[in-house]
């Protein structure tokens, strides 16, 4: 049932987003004459590496600086790129890759392997399933440019920070998944750009109905500043990135 929706629902996204993709990626390619698209590395289902696509929404060869993690101020997305982040364009260019089987529409975000390598083995379960576009933590962390905004070090910030959270999300997930809970987190996703909070208020609600820890549950609400927390399956706070 979620392979047959996945490929369905892509294929009517796909189709249906076209008028949007076309000048969007007009818009990239004529700021610099350069690919629209971004072919990035990931990790998927049972290690095995693959090609994401996005929409490129930084400079070109961004990614040979050797920083994974991105704030809202780093000087390497683009004005066009601004836009398409605001807006989680990029990642809509993502259903062809849960068209062809390599991601779902719904699960643990995919990871590079710069940082799939530092998985402990409780979070190396997030790999038993295909990644997905969204999920809990898509939502819950979609800010996450602004939390790293200003961040001497946005790799370390992130993995003290946020891998935590992500970490136990996905593995919550993972345990609770249905395909009803997918199509909940697909409807929440789209109510997250017209209003974030409303949509926090039902994840927590959801979170809690399918008895989530107590952390999760506050996670979920982001009414408090994120603290430095060890990764699932760790006792300690990563120190160095």
């Amino acid at each position: 049932m979620k392979r047959f929706f996945d490929i369905l629902f892509s294929c009517f996204g796909i189709l249906v987003l076209i008028p949007v993709f076309i000048p969007v990626l007009f818009l990239v390619w004529i700021q610099d004459w350069s690919n629209p698209f971004y072919v990035a590395d990931r990790v998927g289902k049972d290690q095995r590496p693959f090609k994401m696509i996005k929409i490129r929404s930084m400079i070109v060869n961004a990614d040979t600086s050797g920083v994974q993690s991105t704030s809202n101020d780093d000087m390497r997305i683009t004005y066009v790129g601004k836009f398409i982040r605001k807006f989680k364009l990029d990642e809509l260019s993502q259903l062809i890759n849960v068209f062809i089987g390599q991601m779902s529409l719904v699960g643990p975000r995919p990871n590079v392997m710069d940082e799939v390598s530092l998985y402990s083995k409780e979070e190396l379960k997030l790999l038993q399933v295909r990644p997905g576009i969204t999920d809990f933590s898509s939502i819950i962390f979609s800010d996450e440019g602004d939390i790293l905004s200003g961040s001497i070090n946005p790799d370390l910030d992130y993995n003290q920070l946020i891998r935590p959270g992500k970490g136990y999300l996905g593995l919550f997930y993972i345990e609770k998944r249905t395909f009803i809970l997918d199509i909940q987190l697909i409807f929440l996703t789209i109510l997250a750009i017209i209003s974030k909070k409303q949509s926090l208020k039902l994840i927590s609600k959801t979170i809690e109905k399918h008895e989530g820890s107590k952390y999760l549950v506050e996670l979920s609400k982001r009414e408090k500043a994120l603290l430095p927390t060890p990764p699932p399956g760790m006792n300690e706070v990563v120190q160095s990135r």
